[in-house]
């Protein structure tokens, strides 16, 4: 029995590498945002954290004001929810769930590390009277899947920053 689990935990493990699969790594981030300032308007929206935790877990440091070697701007962190189709009975179909991110890296003395970016991710959703509860809970997932994946790119788009801006 012994020696079956361990043959299929190590069939297991070649399955695993052949494929490709690797477990997600810290980001590679530059020397300048060991001590980072975090300047948006809702630091506890939902990418918000998860761009804080990703960046802590890179060996990011949370400083204010005067500590910080480098400063990350966040200035539009926008959820906008437009209509797509509307029914023959005046109702709402579909829509269209969009987060729109704007950003910058500065260093401490305010000289540009990585320029204005944008981000922008969608999702479209169809809407069924019958099933409001559901939809509404779709929506707040989709929130959060668009959140998690923004922050997720936001952070790539920080390892591709210059080790030093000058």
């Amino acid at each position: 029995m012994r020696i079956r689990f361990i043959s299929m935990i190590l069939s297991l493990t070649f399955l695993c590498t052949a494929c490709g699969f690797q477990l997600r790594k810290n980001a590679d981030l530059p020397a300048q945002m060991a001590k980072t300032q975090i300047v948006m308007a809702d630091e506890y929206s939902a990418l918000g954290r998860r761009v804080r935790m990703l960046l802590e877990q890179s060996g990011v440091e949370f400083v204010g004001g005067n500590e910080a070697t480098a400063i990350l701007e966040i200035p539009v962190n926008s959820v906008v929810t437009e209509v797509l189709t509307i029914g023959n009975n005046a109702r709402v179909r579909e829509y269209r769930i969009s987060h729109t991110v704007r950003f910058r890296l500065l260093d401490a003395n305010g000289q540009d590390i990585l320029s204005w970016q944008n981000l922008r991710q969608a999702r479209e959703i169809s809407f069924d009277e019958q099933k409001i509860l559901a939809n509404s809970r779709e929506q707040e997932y989709l929130e959060d899947d668009l959140a998690d994946t923004l922050s997720r790119i936001l952070v790539t788009r920080l390892e591709s920053a210059p080790a030093n801006s000058g």
